[in-house]
């Protein structure tokens, strides 16, 4: 008999990087292990130093990085993670990306732009990932970018669960807050066994964040509507669908979203719009100031440390999310 034999049993690691450790440490946690400790510092000059202090050779390695604000810091530094395991010999790497930094740059809108969220997933195959986990992409065509497995974790069980447990169905309208989220809605409408009302939006192309006029149509009045987006930046959009509901007669407006990215001015849209709450899982970190009663964040770490053991034990992540697409 030539060659060696050896009774070794496969090896999980978690890693984190510095954006958003209190989810890393939720994950670890109902994984039933810990974090792999790191030493990470950033010279005078901005550079980003990483080094694992356990072994890593022969393990699957999971690196948790969520892409919050200062976004390009935090993308640079899981890249550099994800270079130090290849060269520690690791047997595989899955980046999880709670938040996808640059998602919504997916397609050309105009001549002579980027499509960055391609330049991410390239990046990330270059530094050596094998697999990607994101929960909630802004748009599924994010998966082809990749040139590997990717896992696609959804956040709608969780939240609409939630919304249905507060609000009986027989008052309740989904609400679209444009047409590029219509199918997503729709899973709402089943899950919860409520009707659909759609926001017309007419965008300004040239200017991020801005909304020209915005129309309702379904019928959403005397309802309580759940405005159900991916994402919450500056919230002057979904403040505006939510006052466009006000005005058609809505008793109510609830909003939930993924992930709160919630830049600059949101803070202030948030605690000045009639929305009596917002919904988010804690995929980003909840700023300081919007820690407010009409803020619910929903951990999502129990989603993803599924999700987690399923690529560990090569089990069936698709099984976890059955109906949701």
């Amino acid at each position: 008999m030539s060659g060696i034999t050896t009774s070794g049993e496969k090896k999980l690691k978690l890693f984190s990087g510095r954006a958003h450790p209190e989810l890393a440490r939720e994950v670890a946690a109902a994984l039933g292990t810990e974090l792999v400790p790191t030493k990470a510092l950033d010279f005078a000059n901005g550079e980003i130093y990483v080094r694992f202090l356990d072994s890593a050779r022969g393990a699957d390695c999971f690196v948790m990085q969520s892409h919050t604000a200062p976004i390009n810091q935090w993308i640079m530094e899981q890249l550099i993670m994800i270079d130090a395991l290849k060269r520690a010999s690791a047997k595989s790497i899955t980046a999880i990306l709670p938040f996808y930094g640059y998602a919504r740059q997916d397609k050309k809108h105009l001549g002579r732009e980027p499509i960055s969220a391609r330049l991410v997933a390239d990046l990330l195959r270059q530094a050596g990932a094998d697999r990607l986990m994101a929960v909630d992409l802004h748009t599924a065509q994010i998966q082809g970018f990749f040139d590997g497995p990717v896992d696609h974790l959804f956040a709608l069980p969780l939240l609409a669960d939630y919304i249905g447990q507060k609000v009986s169905n027989d008052k309740l309208t989904v609400v679209s807050p444009d047409a590029g989220r219509v199918k997503v809605a729709d899973q709402w409408c089943d899950r919860l066994d409520a009707p659909l009302a759609i926001i017309h939006k007419r965008r300004d192309m040239t200017q991020a964040n801005t909304i020209l006029s915005a129309e309702v149509v379904g019928d959403v009045k005397d309802r309580v509507c759940v405005l159900v987006d991916d994402m919450i930046d500056t919230a002057g959009t979904i403040c505006a669908a939510a006052d466009a509901l006000f005005e058609n007669g809505a008793a109510d407006v609830i909003v939930a979203a993924t992930h709160g990215v919630l830049s600059g001015p949101a803070a202030d849209r948030l605690k000045n719009s009639r929305v009596s709450e917002f919904v988010f899982t804690n995929t980003l970190p909840t700023p300081a100031e919007l820690q407010l009663d009409k803020v619910t964040t929903l951990s999502i770490a129990p989603s993803i440390a599924a999700a987690i053991r399923e690529v560990f034990e090569e089990g069936s992540v698709t099984s976890l999310f059955e109906g949701v697409h």
